[in-house]
């Protein structure tokens, strides 16, 4: 049993979902300007092995098992994450306006499916200030920043197709050179408007229209709704097609809770989008056909959803992600998680004869 499981989750466990949420961000950005925390962090959370180094649309990673976005919404605990071992980090959701989100309560726990319940509506500090705060920091992972359309709540009037993509172009003209990699977040199953918006045949090739001139010199994956309709994969690529810069997708959480041990009366004042265990065959089964589509010479696939073990890792590689995020994991097992994925990570490749990442991706379909 870990000193996270023994005291640290049960103190936490404690308070509500969100209080515990904003007091794991806010610690982490306190505790890593006292110094030798960072050093001390470094020393226990960091792995290496050469089996595990990557490269994915022209980035290097020392390893494939990063952070997804929301864990930190405005970039605030960049110092501390950046020495807790993880192959990179990635903040967000952004949007181009400050947002509130959500009405609370909008984050629930469900341990007995080690999942969370997600009803945020992406509440940030805004892409000028998120700016700032990433432009000062002087880290050794690779930050990628996730952006969405800002969410002006329930009752704000709807955005015309103009005023959604202008949203995307400021976000993404603040925050392209203070990145490593953009994540455009087209699905939040969360808030009002995106998801449906980038659904309807020619959206996303008309925002991908707009951030052309920019010139972005950074990777763009697209993030984007999983689901059982392989021709919208076709519809997708074929919107992409002539926008080199787009490198590669992610799949977010379904919109509608999966099938689930729990009472589903128990979920009924429990609104939002499940992440963790329970969307891992749904996430696995999109990552699955997405590969087999896609140009693998160009598109990376970045997988998250349900990931907690090595095992789950090597799953989704084997099935085509070049990358790996965590989320959930982090709320139930802690910090050191990555690293004991990671161990067993490279256990698994060597097992299989691998002698790195890139040759077990996709591995499943051979």
């Amino acid at each position: 049993m870990s000193f996270y499981k023994t005291l640290v989750r049960p103190l936490l466990f404690q308070l509500n979902a969100e209080t515990a949420h904003h007091f794991a961000v806010e610690g982490c950005r306190w505790a890593s300007v006292v110094p030798g925390v960072t050093h001390v962090t470094r020393l226990c959370l960091e792995s290496h092995d050469p089996v595990l180094e990557t490269e994915v649309a022209g980035l290097r990673f020392r390893h494939p098992i990063g952070l997804a976005a929301g864990w930190d919404k405005s970039g605030r605990a960049l110092r501390m994450l950046d020495a807790m071992g993880l192959g990179a980090i990635e903040i967000g959701s952004v949007s181009a306006r400050s947002s509130q989100g959500n009405p609370k309560p909008r984050l629930f726990r469900l341990p007995e499916e080690h999942a969370v319940i997600v009803n945020y509506g992406l509440p940030n500090e805004g892409a000028d200030a998120v700016a700032s705060r990433v432009a000062s920091h002087r880290g050794r992972v690779p930050i990628g920043i996730n952006i969405v359309k800002t969410n002006d709540g329930p009752h704000a009037p709807a955005c015309d197709a103009d005023e959604i993509l202008s949203d995307y172009e400021r976000s993404a003209t603040l925050l392209h050179s203070h990145a490593d990699y953009l994540m455009l977040n087209l699905s939040c199953p969360n808030a009002k408007g995106g998801r449906s918006f980038f659904a309807e045949p020619g959206n996303v090739e008309r925002l991908l229209q707009r951030l052309q001139p920019m010139q972005l010199q950074v990777p763009v994956f697209l993030k984007i709704s999983p689901h059982d309709e392989t021709a919208q994969f076709d519809s997708l690529l074929m919107q992409c097609d002539r926008f080199k810069f787009v490198r590669g997708f992610c799949f977010n959480l379904p919109s509608t809770k999966p099938k689930m041990s729990v009472a589903p009366e128990s979920l009924v004042d429990k609104p939002g989008a499940v992440a963790g265990r329970p969307v891992a065959s749904l996430i696995n089964g999109c990552i699955a056909e997405l590969y087999r589509r896609m140009d693998r010479e160009r598109y990376a696939i970045i997988g998250a959803g349900g990931v907690f073990t090595a095992q789950d890792a090597y799953d989704k590689i084997r099935l085509g992600a070049s990358f790996v995020q965590i989320y959930t994991a982090m709320i139930y097992e802690g910090p050191a998680i990555t690293k004991r994925i990671c161990l067993g990570l490279a256990e698994l490749l060597k097992r299989d004869g691998h002698s790195n990442v890139t040759q077990a991706v996709g591995s499943a379909h051979e």
